[in-house]
């Protein structure tokens, strides 16, 4: 007699990979926050499911917000080999970033008395997810790629405001946070 093994009811379906943009703002409007680590780990998008949605600069990366509500901030970042963010914080908010494509580095910092000192160093390779929240410490992320990269970033809660720390990282200044483009998906 064959027994047909049974399946465990304590184990959670796998779920499809995400995909596109509109798949993404869609779970993440339908599940509660404390989903939002999984969601993040579920991405699984490519350079041609984002690129109709970038901006780029010389100057800078550039912010493009996909979805902004009550509950979460969705946003796509363009960077140009090189271009790195200032050492920040999340204006006490978590943060989730999934890089689509390139190299890049994130540094994080911790507060030693006034100062900040390098806590860590990691190297992020396409479909990786990080995660950040600001008793972690605080943090910047370059591409250190050959290439243009995208990165998504996902916010438990919006960010108004976060601080950002001068070159010698001893004193920061509260900024309003902005975005280069508001993408329409529907």
């Amino acid at each position: 007699m064959n027994s047909i093994p049974k399946e465990n009811p304590l184990s959670k379906p796998v779920e499809e990979p995400l995909t596109s943009l509109s798949q993404l703002v869609d779970r993440l409007k339908k599940s509660p926050a404390n989903e939002f680590v999984s969601i993040s780990k579920n991405i699984s998008l490519t350079i041609e499911d984002v690129s109709d949605f970038a901006t780029w600069s010389t100057e800078k990366y550039t912010r493009n917000c996909i979805e902004i509500n009550d509950r979460f901030e969705l946003i796509l970042l363009c960077w140009e080999p090189g271009q790195k963010t200032p050492v920040h914080d999340h204006g006490g908010e978590e943060c989730w970033v999934y890089f689509v494509n390139s190299e890049f580095e994130e540094v994080i910092y911790e507060k030693d008395n006034s100062e900040l000192r390098v806590k860590k160093t990691l190297s992020v390779s396409p479909g990786s997810v990080t995660y950040m929240a600001d008793f972690m410490g605080v943090h910047s992320l370059q591409n250190t790629g050959s290439q243009r990269g995208f990165s998504i970033h996902l916010y438990a809660k919006p960010i108004k405001s976060c601080n950002i720390f001068n070159q010698a990282l001893t004193k920061s200044e509260l900024v309003t946070m902005h975005y280069d483009s508001q993408i329409e998906l529907f």
